[in-house]
């Protein structure tokens, strides 16, 4: 499996479901707190790396709670080029070669800065990070559930601004309990008329009428997670026909109690199905994990066969937000590459 293992970190890869915010380098975080004077829980990168990895949360809430110490130091332009720029490097050192990195501009305004300024910033740090490593590198804007439906809805709008610059999708993630997408439906159809491409967090927290509302209601391409998609067969059957891919995250699922293990997560039927199925880590800082232990694990302890993990690291090739002469470059090059896997 060793052999194995680093055949597949170098093969290329996409990470479409990846949380900006939540993939810092802990001792880029522990510089930047010294420089504001913010106090972190922790003083080495060490301890602080380990720290930040959730392990003791009872729901999503309290995962999400774990990022108020990231978010604490990414409140300047230069904290944010630096870290996008950080973060293209790292994810380049495990073959990932196309990457969408999503977060909340609003989330960063704690300081003064604008919105408009902290997107300026990710893209500048996203693409300094591309013309060093040479991967593709894209972003999300996102909004929150918890937000107003008009904060959604400005956020559309800011993401709008910066299309055919590196923004190629918009999202809604947050707190999935009791919190539907629909309220926030006006957003989406203001960032489909400005050529966005939409993905919802849905199936995570909440079951299947989340689901169906974010496909039907927010016009959902892919679904970030889709977990409980296996709750309604019909509502499964509809995603198969449909095609829309989920973007799993095998160990966040586990961390935020949404499936017990990676053996009891619902991905393997979800594949087996012929439902479109990409992998990716959520958040490599609070999982502790690299995109390429993420494919170990679906071999290790899913079962799935080599020529599945090809698949599937196909599909998220496919499933790029891209244009499409772009995308199918991208996939020919993965098809090529994994094909010694199969």
């Amino acid at each position: 499996m060793s052999a194995l293992v680093e055949h597949i970190a170098s093969l290329p890869k996409a990470e479409l479901h990846i949380h900006l915010d939540g993939s810092l380098r802990p001792a880029t975080m522990l510089e930047l707190a010294r420089e504001e004077g913010i106090s972190l829980p922790a003083s080495t990168p060490e301890e602080l790396a380990s720290y930040m990895v959730v392990r003791d949360v009872p729901d999503l809430e309290g995962y999400l709670a774990r990022y108020r110490f990231s978010l604490s130091v990414m409140q300047s332009a230069a904290a944010l080029e630096r870290i996008a720029e950080e973060f293209v490097h790292d994810v380049s050192r495990e073959g990932v070669t196309y990457v969408e990195a999503r977060w909340c501009p609003e989330l960063h305004t704690r300081r003064g800065l604008t919105r408009a300024d902290a997107v300026q910033a990710v893209l500048r740090g996203l693409e300094r990070g591309e013309s060093a490593t040479g991967v593709t590198a894209r972003t999300i804007i996102a909004s929150l559930r918890t937000f107003d439906p008009s904060t959604s809805l400005e956020l559309a709008e800011l993401a709008s601004d910066f299309v055919g610059q590196g923004v190629v999708a918009f999202d809604l993630a947050g707190s999935e309990r009791d919190h539907p997408p629909g309220p926030h439906r006006a957003a989406f159809e203001r960032a489909r008329a400005a050529g966005l491409h939409l993905t919802v967090h849905a199936g995570e927290a909440a079951g299947p009428d989340s689901i169906r509302d974010a496909i039907r209601l927010c016009g959902a391409e892919r679904l970030g997670h889709g977990t409980r998609l296996g709750d309604d067969q019909a509502l499964a059957d509809e995603v198969r026909r449909a095609q829309v891919p989920l973007e799993v995250c095998i160990t966040s699922n586990v961390q935020t109690h949404a499936v017990p293990s990676p053996e009891a997560h619902p991905v393997t039927g979800y594949l087996r199905a012929g439902v479109p199925v990409t992998l990716s880590t959520d958040s490599r800082l609070m999982g502790g994990i690299t995109l390429v232990s993420e494919y170990v694990l679906a071999l290790e302890r899913l079962g799935w066969s080599e020529a599945e993990l090809a698949s599937v690291a196909v599909a998220g090739f496919r499933a790029a937000f891209l244009p499409d002469e772009q995308r199918e470059a991208l996939v020919r090059q993965a098809e090529e590459a994994w094909g010694g896997v199969t």
